[in-house]
This record gives C-alpha cells, sequence and structure tokens, in this order.
C-alpha cells in the first residue's frame, strides 16, 4: 500500500481539555507546577538510589526504574499539551501523533510490568523472606527489567505499525490532549476490526495479567501479614501495601476504564478528566508514596542535603 493511500492527512488537530478560554493560564500554571514536580521528584528518587549504597536493593531497583518511566510517561504528553495552551495552536503533525501514540503505550505498559515486578519483590520479601536473597538475586532483577522494556517495546511497535496501515479521511479532529489509540481509530475509514482484536487481545495480557498477579502477590502477603503477632509489624506491613494498592487502584481503574471502553462510545469529559488522572496525576504522586513516606528514602535524601550543606561551607 502506497503511503498516499494510507493516508491523506499531514496533521491532525488536539481540542485539549475541556476548559473555558479564560481558565486556559490558570490551568497551564496548575499543570506546569505539576509537570516540574513530577519530573523533579522522580529525577530526585533515581539521584538518591544511585547515590546511596543502602539503596542498592531489589526493590529500589525496580522503583529507580519506574521513576525514569514516569518521568519519560509525563513527557510525552504534558508538554505538548501545555504547548498548546500558551500558543494556541492545536497542531500536531501526523508523524509527530503517530510518536507521541508510540512512546505513550511504551511507557504504559512499562510502568505495568515494573508495577508487577515491584509486588512480586514485597511477596517474596514477606512471605518468604529466608530466601529473598536468593530468588531475588541481581541476575533475576536484571531479567525481570529487561523483559519488561521489551515487552513494552514489542506493543508499541506492534500497536504502532498496525495504526499506520489504517486511511484517515478527512476528519482530522482529535477531541483530546494528545493522540490516543482509541480516538485515532473513531477517526480511521479504513476497517478498524484487526486493530480492535489486537488492542483487547493484548489488553488482557499487558494489562488484566499484570493485575492478576499482584492482587494474588498481595492476597499471599496479607495472609502472611494476619500471622505476625506483633502489631508494630503488622502496621508497618499494612502502611507499605496500603500505599502501593492505593496508587495501583488509582493507575489500573483509570486505565482499565478507558483502555476497555467500546470503541463506539464518543469521547466525553469524564473520558480527558480519567486521562488526565493517570498521566499528570499518578506520576506526580508515585515520588511521595513509594518513596518520600519511607524511612529509607529520608535518610537517604537527608544525608543528600549533609553532604550539600558541607561542601557548601
Amino acid at each position: 500500500m502506497k503511503r498516499e493511500n494510507q493516508s491523506s492527512v499531514s496533521k491532525f488537530l488536539l481540542l485539549g481539555l475541556p476548559i473555558w478560554p479564560e481558565q486556559q493560564g490558570m490551568f497551564f500554571s496548575l499543570f506546569l507546577g505539576m509537570y516540574l514536580t513530577t519530573v523533579l521528584g522522580n529525577l530526585l528518587i533515581i539521584l538518591l538510589i544511585k547515590l546511596d549504597p543502602r539503596l542498592h536493593t531489589p526493590m529500589y531497583c525496580f522503583l529507580s526504574h519506574l521513576a525514569f518511566s514516569d518521568v519519560c510517561f509525563s513527557s510525552v504528553t504534558v508538554p505538548k499539551m501545555l504547548m498548546n495552551m500558551q500558543t494556541q495552536d492545536q497542531s500536531i503533525s501526523y508523524a509527530g501523533c503517530i510518536v507521541q501514540m508510540y512512546f505513550f503505550i511504551f511507557f504504559t505498559v512499562l510502568d505495568n510490568f515494573l508495577l508487577t515486578s515491584m509486588a512480586y519483590d514485597r511477596y517474596v520479601a514477606i512471605c518468604h523472606p529466608l530466601h529473598y536473597t536468593n530468588v531475588m538475586r541481581e541476575g533475576i532483577c536484571t531479567l525481570l527489567v529487561t523483559v519488561s522494556w521489551l515487552l513494552s517495546c514489542g506493543d508499541a511497535l506492534c500497536q504502532t505499525l498496525l495504526l499506520t496501515q489504517l486511511s484517515f479521511c478527512a476528519d482530522n479532529t482529535i477531541p483530546h490532549f494528545f493522540c490516543d489509540l482509541d480516538v485515532l481509530l473513531k477517526l480511521s475509514c479504513s476497517d478498524t476490526s484487526l486493530n480492535e482484536l489486537v488492542i483487547f487481545t493484548v489488553g488482557l495480557a499487558v494489562i488484566t495479567l499484570p493485575l492478576m498477579c499482584i492482587l494474588v502477590s498481595y492476597g499471599c502477603i496479607g495472609a502472611t501479614i494476619l500471622k505476625v503477632p506483633s502489631t508494630s509489624g503488622i502496621c508497618k506491613a499494612l502502611s507499605t501495601c496500603g500505599s502501593h494498592l492505593s496508587v495501583v487502584s488509582l493507575y489500573y481503574g483509570t486505565i482499565m476504564g478507558v483502555y476497555f471502553s467500546p470503541l463506539s462510545s464518543t469521547s466525553n469529559d469524564k473520558d480527558i478528566i480519567t486521562s488526565v488522572m493517570y498521566t499528570v496525576v499518578t506520576p506526580l504522586l508515585n515520588p511521595f508514596i513509594y518513596s518520600l513516606r519511607n524511612r529509607d528514602m529520608k535518610g537517604a535524601l537527608e544525608k543528600l542535603f549533609h553532604k550539600a550543606a558541607v561542601l557548601s561551607q
């Protein structure tokens, strides 16, 4: 199929957030602050894990990759949204839209696998503490991270290549603030049955199955915690697991609400707000929930500030 028969549009128009023009300045400042906090917070996590030898453990290895993924995940959509709000230019090129969609899928799937790896790490640490060192050795951690990156790349590449085979006719208006796969399929004037089948099939593999693994892991953790005689030990374990499960519920709940919504339904404000939750809010909360409330991370942060204070004198 020749290029000119695949798509007759050279650019798309992103309608952005459903807000009034007079509110643009307020929301621009809000999302800019949230984005900068997300980037700086997650980069701080990576720096602390890199500098403090006490944090060179499997859990923090996964956390550093999750932090990097969250920075990239937010950077795929938020800067373009902010630029559109500031310049009032809502256009995005065909190639730019395809690239944005690829990286959006890539880092969405990567987060799924990293969250699953973290849940498995906590399962081994709490349910099988005597075997933790042997099970979660460096080679296994490296394998889990590598497989996560490769599977994410494969899924994103598959979805992107299938999309490039579709034709886009007169309608090039995207009622969203980024190039969402489901919305692009609705705009296509080609048969999208194969794309829908792949979305549903791959969705089961990269979203539902990891979520089931997380729930099973924490089910086992919960059963183990109930056997702990110490009340302080139960409270500490529940605090850690509760924070993780809160983010998992927010992340997976919003993604599955959008990802598995029928393609025939029209986009509405609720879909956009839901997308904001997992593209902007969740990456913003991760540094606080996973790290800054963690005693080891707080100690590493205090150590870093102490070194900086000594060097400044």
